[in-house]
């Protein structure tokens, strides 16, 4: 079972869109330095077609995007709820390794666990990646994350 324990339109986690998060709890990762370890716990309200198709209503004409933050735990529920989402991209940001080939219902998809020492995704040493798809494959848009010197 789907539980998403908060969410919020936010303008970082996928370049280009404006993005209803959804921060899924049970996370079975449990990666040490997480910034959210809260997620870890089976918290929130149940995340079904109802509640999904009512916050994308509330954000209508703002959002263009639905990320699934997490649901490691329950990939298949997860994937399913996307496959659900009308008219808008849809991402997934996963903890474990992974390929965007796995992905085949998101518009972009995010792997890897959080390891502290190589940084999350604004880090050009992260060892997670994050793709978009564009036709039929996947571009590589990590770089997209790290700022420019100027």
């Amino acid at each position: 079972m789907v539980k998403v324990a908060s969410y919020d339109v936010v303008f970082q986690e996928i370049p280009g869109e404006v993005t209803l998060a959804l921060n899924l709890s049970g996370c079975p990762c449990h990666c040490p330095g997480c910034h959210s370890p809260h997620l870890a716990d089976d918290i929130g309200e149940v995340l079904d077609e109802e509640l999904l198709d009512g916050l994308i209503a509330r954000y209508k004409g703002l959002i263009t995007c639905v990320a699934f933050m997490g649901g490691d735990a329950t990939p298949a529920e997860v994937r399913a709820l996307a496959a659900h989402v009308r008219d808008l991209k849809t991402a997934w940001y996963s903890g474990r390794p992974g390929t965007p080939s796995e992905a085949e219902t998101y518009d972009y998809v995010k792997f890897g666990p959080y390891i502290e020492s190589l940084g999350g995704l604004k880090s050009p040493t992260t060892n997670q990646r994050i793709y978009k798809r564009v036709g039929d494959g996947w571009e590589d848009i990590t770089a997209s994350f790290w700022k420019k010197n100027l």
